[in-house]
């Protein structure tokens, strides 16, 4: 394995969308989504240490996750760990793990991916990748990869890239907020769009030197702690500065100001799994549409559902169709498909009604 190819692999969000199995204290990256037997966590870090080596993965995290981690990913050491103070976004993090790697290696170059996406050809990400890590490594460049539309999501932001560009990796000509749906289909129609799957591949020189032009205040904040990164004063430090760093996120702090952004079009299939109607699409269904993880159904006039339970649990399903039906521990949840977006919502209400420890 290449000694230079580094990983950061984010693993600090909620992930509300999956409640109730995905709470704030064990969300969904530490979960079996997929009824596979490995986590959304631990499926990322077998990908990536196919062609990184695994002591330079490293997880960056709240502080509340680090003994999830450490559990479920038991060739990580506790300094591969990197643990937020407090929750500040993603550019400072980024930025944070970036200066720990430059210091590590001068000639690092780094991906930055979420922990709980669906990649199911793993050879095709990891070419794509190292395709990318190619490009950095003799270029000044930040990359990016993107997924070919197949319907005008509205869920997503995209990347316009230049259509006169005939490179394998093409010039990012901007990158585009999440569309309305004309706008996600005029988007389709120029053929230039790609969704941005929030995973980016650069050189630790590369981005650090790019927050130092872009983001001054950050850089400075960060820079202060150098001598301190990768020993026993690191903790005391971020302990201290974390929590003075800008909510930003590196889309905005750094990717829509710079001028030398590339994006690869994927090779792969991809899904987010942002939401149990994206985990329904990805799973297998039964001869009724129902996609069902881990229980026992009997279902009578049920179609199209969502059904997860522990496993061997027997769940009995009459007239309901389009709904996802999710039973752990003390909540039951039945809602309709089509409002899976209102979840955070319920959640909140749940959380107002009857208190934090069912959220």
């Amino acid at each position: 394995m290449n000694k230079n190819y580094y990983a950061v692999l984010m693993a600090g969000g909620v992930g509300s969308r999956f409640w109730p199995i995905s709470t704030s204290e064990n969300p969904k990256q530490f979960h079996d989504m997929l009824g596979t037997g490995d986590t959304l966590i631990q499926k990322t870090f077998q990908r990536l240490n196919k062609f990184i080596p695994t002591e330079n993965i490293l997880i960056l995290t709240n502080e509340r996750y680090n003994d999830l981690v450490l559990e479920q990913l038991p060739m990580v050491k506790q300094e591969q760990v990197v643990l937020e103070p407090a929750m500040r976004n993603t550019a400072p993090c980024i930025l944070y793990a970036a200066m720990k790697i430059q210091k590590m290696n001068e000639n690092a170059v780094m991906i930055v991916a979420p922990s709980d996406h669906w990649i199911e050809d793993e050879d095709a990400f990891a070419k794509d990748v190292i395709a990318c890590f190619t490009k950095c490594e003799t270029e000044d460049v930040l990359c990016t990869l993107g997924i070919k539309p197949s319907f005008p999501n509205t869920g997503f932001g995209y990347i316009e890239y230049n259509k006169a560009d005939k490179a394998t990796i093409k010039k990012v000509n901007q990158f585009r907020e999440k569309p309305d749906y004309e706008t996600a289909k005029d988007f389709l129609a120029q053929g230039n769009f790609l969704w941005n799957a929030g995973i980016f591949m650069w050189s630790a020189k590369t981005i650090v030197d790019a927050f130092q032009n872009f983001q001054p205040k950050q850089y400075a904040l960060f820079r202060d702690g150098l001598v301190c990164y990768n020993t026993d004063d690191e903790k005391k430090f971020i302990s201290e500065n974390y929590p003075k760093a800008e909510n930003i996120s590196i889309d905005y702090a750094i990717l829509e100001n710079s001028e030398a952004i590339y994006v690869k079009e994927a090779t792969f299939d991809w899904n987010d799994l942002g939401t149990w109607g994206s985990l329904y699409d990805k799973l297998d269904k039964d001869e009724n549409n129902n996609a069902i993880v881990n229980a026992k159904v009997l279902t009578e006039d049920a179609n199209g559902n969502m059904i997860r339970s522990k496993a061997g649990k027997v769940v009995v399903v009459d007239g309901l169709n389009d709904y996802i039906i999710v039973d752990k521990d003390e909540v039951l949840l039945i809602y309709p498909k089509t409002k899976e977006q209102d979840i955070k919502q319920v959640l909140n209400k749940v959380k107002d009604t009857f208190g934090d420890e069912f959220a």
